[in-house]
């Protein structure tokens, strides 16, 4: 493990984005670290550095507890580790919560990524797992929201015996593209606007055109995220620590849209090989039940998986960020998950 640092920047992008963007990795440090003095349980945070000499940002929660299988949470498309301040405390209780900012995102390193939407894949899956085996965890429950349960998935398929449950969180990219709009259920409209406007570009590409106007942007475009975390910060913390997150240079960002086709479908759906996972790996998918993600895809991985244990949970008065709208709920749910295992 690495002593705590700030990443280099790369390339003429990202030095020439502070002088029209008001960010920095030092502004995402100091944001984030006022988010994680919330947590009241032991938390420790530092950089791992794996072989392929990229650094992942960790933290963990309650390091001492060794007798139960830790929770490995992973975060979804533009988020990081302080978008699990709600739940951290409640489940890092009875055993050690590890919570990583994925590869491109956050503080952690932000390499170029294949273009190819397989290579991609496969990148931020050899990322986890190279970050698993620094840390020396040899068996975990591994938690996944949106981008971070499709790679949980991917993970799962590649290296089932390191996973114990699979928790996906409101998972992006498993059903196919529909041939009928009919079928297709309508993302938000900020989602929508933004999918037109710059389809052709990354995702989050109008933050860091936008320049100083860029933080407003997030406070207008998701204010519901001031809401869900109101109890906690009366301030504009989470938007810009989102912000912060996503002004960076587009590393994860632009692997993202290569793994997209148009308006954020999936190019290798995962429910085309979620039999891959072997049988003996219990499932639970928890969604909102005001999300934009389809759930009826937890049901097509019931009939795809029906030698296993598949468990599908919808939590009322939530949306996408189910584990932010409603954590009390959300939190029951996964620690009633985990403390079934052992």
């Amino acid at each position: 493990m690495a002593d705590e640092q700030e990443q280099q920047s790369q390339g003429w992008l990202t030095d020439w984005l502070p002088s029209w963007c008001p960010t920095s990795m030092s502004q995402l440090k100091a944001t984030e670290a006022k988010i994680l003095r919330c947590i009241q349980n032991t938390l420790l945070s530092y950089y791992v550095s794996l072989p392929s000499r990229n650094k992942i940002w960790t933290v963990t929660v309650n390091p001492d507890c060794h007798a139960k299988t830790p929770l490995v949470m992973v975060h979804g498309f533009g988020g990081g580790v302080g978008l699990w301040v709600q739940n951290l405390d409640a489940l890092s209780m009875h055993r050690t919560v590890y919570a990583f900012d994925l590869l491109g995102f956050g503080r952690s390193s932000r390499p170029l990524f294949s273009r190819d939407a397989e290579q991609a894949e496969e990148e931020f899956v050899q990322s986890i797992e190279e970050w698993r085996d620094v840390m020396g965890i040899n068996k975990m429950i591994l938690l996944g929201h949106s981008l971070g349960g499709f790679l949980a998935a991917s993970y799962s398929t590649k290296y089932p015996d390191r996973v114990k449950h699979l928790i996906l969180v409101d998972p992006w990219g498993f059903p196919e593209r529909p041939t009928d709009p009919t079928q297709v259920r309508s993302p938000p409209r900020w989602a929508k606007a933004l999918m037109t406007v710059l389809g052709q570009f990354n995702p989050l590409a109008v933050l860091r055109v936008a320049g100083p106007w860029g933080p407003g942007l997030v406070q207008k475009f998701r204010p519901d995220f001031k809401r869900k975390f109101a109890h906690l910060f009366e301030d504009d913390t989470i938007a810009e620590y989102i912000y912060h997150c996503n002004a960076q240079t587009p590393s994860g960002e632009s692997a993202f849209k290569s793994l997209t086709e148009s308006f954020g479908w999936a190019k290798r759906p995962m429910l085309s090989r979620i039999h891959l996972i072997r049988k003996e790996l219990p499932i639970t998918l928890i969604y909102g039940a005001y999300s934009w993600i389809d759930t009826n895809s937890g049901e097509e991985v019931k009939k795809q998986r029906p030698y296993s244990y598949v468990r599908t949970i919808a939590i009322d008065d939530a949306s996408h960020h189910v584990y932010a709208d409603q954590p009390q709920e959300f939190n029951a749910i996964v620690e009633e998950v985990c403390s079934s295992l052992d």
